[in-house]
């Protein structure tokens, strides 16, 4: 009987079947400080314990971001150890802070898959919530990656692709029940406040980042994403890009880093409405970001607001990330340009003006 996981292929899933995934993760102080190196995270309320309490936190929280990848990495070994790519996200909320300290497990449900038509592999999608050890949800959410099949030459016929929630909606959002904005402070964080964005405004971020090979791995490793497209130098050298993938998520993180010059108030990160990554990233690439603001929520607050911003990153760029067609045409079909990276439509909750 063999005594390791060769993780699954696109046959081994089965829809409505549910993965319980292995190794809770307790998040410690130390993998916070990790974080902000691996990624220049500058948001005040995970730096700063003061901060945090003055807004009715036990502590500083850990970031949200952070936590995201923590359960994601849970999921790797199961859903897609064996994958060519993550493919995206929808429909995912956090739903309460958490706390160096907690305990963070996960469990998927797959909802769908989908061979394609090459025969070599296939679209899986999973639903999956993350917890902590009291059992009290924090994250939850969908996503989509397309997995190597065991035998390319045997069709499946697998073809039933769940449909996915296209927004987050506004009431579906949840504003951590501790918040209070009594003793806020403006100069821990400084710019500007959710009345004072605007539909339609386009923020470039200006600042620029270069990843680096051990920084892509050592940040992977910290989630325990044990994908194989991202470590396994030997065998990727035989794919069609010739060398590792950097993991997609820890690009998410850079972009919202970069984003801090310009949303600086940003309070946490409510929820994921769709996501993608364009187009692959590797070592030595310099990630670029903007932010484009296509809605703001009254929340029933006096003191917050939720603002839905597209974030999108783009690599190697020589001009503002702004300017940068999004998608341009290629055999007659509309694609996303070469350059860019991630397209992310998220909501972000922020401070109002008093």
């Amino acid at each position: 009987m063999a005594k390791t996981n060769p993780g699954n292929f696109f046959e081994d899933f089965q829809t409505g079947s549910e993965l319980v995934h292995a190794v809770p993760r307790t998040v410690t102080e130390g993998d916070q400080a990790l974080y902000v190196g691996l990624t220049g995270d500058r948001y005040p309320l995970h730096c700063s314990a003061e901060f945090a309490r003055s807004l009715g936190y036990q502590r500083e929280t850990v970031n949200d971001l952070l936590t995201f990848h923590m359960v994601f990495g849970k999921t790797v070994n199961d859903v897609s150890l064996n994958a060519v790519a993550n493919l995206g996200y929808a429909g995912l909320r956090f739903l309460q802070p958490v706390y160096p300290g907690d305990t963070l497990r996960s469990v998927s449900k797959v909802i769908g898959k989908k061979e394609n038509t090459s025969g070599k592999n296939g679209i899986v999608w999973v639903q999956t919530r993350g917890t902590n050890q009291r059992g009290e949800a924090v994250l939850e959410f969908y996503r989509w990656v397309m997995v190597n099949k065991r035998d390319p030459g045997t069709p499946t016929g697998a073809a039933d692709k769940p449909s996915m929630p296209a927004l987050v909606a506004p009431s579906e959002l949840v504003v951590p029940a501790c918040l209070s904005l009594e003793k806020y402070e403006a100069w821990p964080a400084g710019g500007s406040y959710w009345d004072e964005y605007e539909q339609g405004e386009r923020i470039d971020h200006v600042d620029g980042m270069t990843i680096e090979e051990s920084e892509h791995a050592i940040a992977t490793r910290l989630y325990q994403n044990t994908a194989k497209v991202h470590f396994d130098g030997h065998n990727a050298a035989k794919t069609r890009f010739g060398k590792r993938l950097m993991y997609g998520g820890h690009i998410i993180s850079v972009a919202r880093s970069l984003s801090f010059n310009g949303l600086e108030r940003a309070l946490g990160i409510l929820a994921f409405n769709a996501g993608a990554h364009a187009n692959p990233t590797f070592a030595g690439d310099t990630i670029f970001a903007y932010s484009e603001v296509l809605d703001k929520a009254d929340l029933g607050r006096p003191d917050v607001g939720a603002l839905r911003v597209r974030l999108v990153a783009s690599k190697n760029v020589d001009q503002a990330a702004s300017e940068l067609p999004l998608k341009v045409e290629k055999d007659g079909k509309s694609v996303y340009n070469s350059s860019v990276v991630l397209d992310l439509d998220y909501w972000l909750l922020l401070p109002k003006a008093r």
